[in-house]
């Protein structure tokens, strides 16, 4: 624990969320629960309902001019934002829409090397107010489809920046050797493990051989480019 401890700034993930028990799961396991545990991320879960008007905590209502379904109002959201900032330095407020540019690794790479932490808003219904882009920082979107919900997105977000924080995967080049470390369209070179034939399938006999120079010229080589 003595590395860890001496983590300066731990990279803090704020998500405000209706549905704050979708995350448990994803986040109480393997490495990104090792990462918490390990001080080298932050993750708090907000529930915007917390934030919600009147009695019943309303979050959402009916669009101006018609339309089907509900959108999340502008005041719950701008509440829990401000809430959420409170006490983090250099926050910046993340949002998916189809309007956004599109993730790749790159991007998590970016995010998880400078100095900035992040409050992950998780849009539903038929999304948001408009009014609320005057708060975001990021805008961002998985790709060409549509979810019901912001929650599997906020996990894609937290997931990429994280495992390439250093420590968070444990061996030192783990996120450097694989599919996009490099360039935004090559995929990783095959890679096998014991046993040695199965089912006919055997192992390629350089990667047998012990013969690193040529083992690191098949995988050059086996660097494949993604079809689009």
């Amino acid at each position: 624990m003595g590395l860890f401890m001496k983590t300066k700034n731990i990279k803090t993930f704020k998500i405000i969320t209706l549905f704050p028990d979708m995350f448990e799961p994803v986040f109480g396991q393997s490495m990104i629960w090792k990462a918490q545990k390990n001080n080298l991320i932050k993750i708090e879960i907000i529930d915007l309902r917390r934030f919600g008007m009147g009695v019943r905590k309303r979050v959402d209502d009916t669009p101006y001019g018609g339309g089907d379904g509900m959108l999340l109002m502008c005041e719950p959201i701008f509440n829990a934002v401000k809430s959420a900032k409170k006490g983090l330095k250099n926050a910046k407020v993340i949002i998916t829409t189809p309007k956004g540019e599109t993730w790749q690794q790159k991007s998590a790479k970016t995010f998880s090397q400078n100095d900035e932490n992040y409050i992950i808003l998780c849009g539903h219904y038929e999304g948001f107010d408009e009014r609320i882009m005057s708060i975001v920082d990021y805008n961002f979107s998985l790709g060409n489809f549509v979810l019901t919900g912001g929650e599997i997105p906020a996990m894609a977000f937290v997931d990429s920046i994280s495992r390439l924080i250093p420590g968070v995967l444990g061996g030192e080049n783990s996120a450097q050797i694989e599919s996009f470390a490099n360039s935004e369209n090559l995929l990783e070179y095959p890679q096998y493990t014991r046993p040695e034939i199965y089912k006919n399938l055997p192992v390629p006999e350089v990667l047998l051989s012990g013969n690193h120079a040529a083992i690191a010229k098949w995988r050059e080589a086996n660097f494949t480019e993604k079809q689009k």
